[in-house]
C-alpha cells in the first residue's frame, strides 16, 4: 500500500509540474503576441496567468528587464499571493498590482499591462475613455477609467489600480499605460488589443471634434446584452 501511494503521489506531482510547464509556455507565447499586435515595444509592459490552488495558489509572472523574445519557461517567475517569489529570476517590477487583483478577484485568470500607443497618448492626458462605442461596455461598465498616477511598481500604483478597476476589466493608468484582466491568457490578451483600438478610435474622433456619446440607458442595455454575449457554453 504504501508503494501505490508514493506512486500516486509522485504521479500527481508530474501532473501538476507538466501543468505549470504548459502554463509557463502559454505565459510567453502571450508575451509575445502582444508584441506582435504592436501593444508593446522592448521589455515594457508584463503578463501574468493565476496559478496553483489553495496554499499552494498564486501567479506566473514576466521577469523584470527581459526582450520576450529570449525567453524560456525557466524564466517565468511564480509569485505567492503573501509578495514571496521562486525561480531564478526577478519578476516584473508591477508585480505588486498583478498580486492585489489575483487576491480581490475571483474573475482575474490572467493579466495583461502594456504601453500601447493609443492607450497611452490617453493615458498621458489623465482621460477616461466615455461610452463613445458601445463596445466599452465590453469591459464592464460605461467607462473605462484612467487610475490615479503614482510611480511604476509601488503600492500606491496598485491600490489606484484596484479603485479603477473596481467592476472593471481594464483601465488607464495614468502617464504610464493599459491594464486588462480575462479569464485567461487569451481572453486578456484579446481584451487588450481591443482596449487598443478603442483608445485609437476616440482619439481619431476627438480630431474632428467632440465625438457623441450614448446615454446611460442606451450602455445599461448594451451591458444587459453582453451577458449573454459570444459563443455560450
Amino acid at each position: 500500500m504504501a508503494r501505490v501511494r508514493q506512486a500516486a503521489q509522485a504521479c500527481s506531482r508530474s501532473t501538476r509540474k507538466s501543468a505549470m510547464d504548459e502554463l509557463r509556455r502559454q505565459l510567453i507565447i502571450t508575451a509575445q503576441r502582444m508584441d506582435a499586435a504592436g501593444l508593446n515595444k522592448g521589455t515594457a509592459g508584463n503578463v501574468s496567468v493565476r496559478a496553483g490552488q489553495g496554499r499552494a495558489g498564486g501567479f506566473l509572472i514576466t521577469p523584470t528587464g527581459m526582450p520576450y523574445e529570449t525567453l524560456v519557461n525557466e524564466d517565468m517567475v511564480f509569485m505567492h499571493l503573501d509578495g514571496r517569489c521562486e525561480g531564478r529570476r526577478k519578476p516584473s517590477s508591477e508585480w505588486r498590482f498583478h498580486r492585489d487583483l489575483y487576491a480581490a478577484r475571483a474573475d482575474a485568470g490572467a493579466i495583461v499591462h502594456a504601453h500601447s500607443p493609443f492607450a497611452t497618448s490617453l493615458a498621458c492626458l489623465r482621460l477616461d475613455v466615455p461610452a463613445f462605442h458601445y463596445m466599452i461596455a465590453r469591459f464592464g461598465g460605461a467607462t473605462v477609467r484612467c487610475a490615479g498616477y503614482a510611480t511604476f511598481g509601488t503600492q500606491a500604483l496598485s491600490d489606484a489600480v484596484l479603485l479603477a478597476m473596481a467592476q472593471r476589466r481594464a483601465c488607464l493608468l495614468a502617464n504610464h499605460g493599459m491594464l486588462v484582466l480575462g479569464d485567461d491568457l487569451a481572453q486578456a490578451l484579446a481584451l487588450g488589443v481591443e482596449l487598443e483600438a478603442l483608445c485609437e478610435q476616440y482619439w481619431r474622433a476627438c480630431q474632428l471634434g467632440p465625438p457623441v456619446l450614448l446615454d446611460a440607458l442606451e450602455m445599461a442595455t448594451v451591458l444587459a446584452k453582453f451577458a449573454d454575449y459570444g459563443q455560450q457554453g
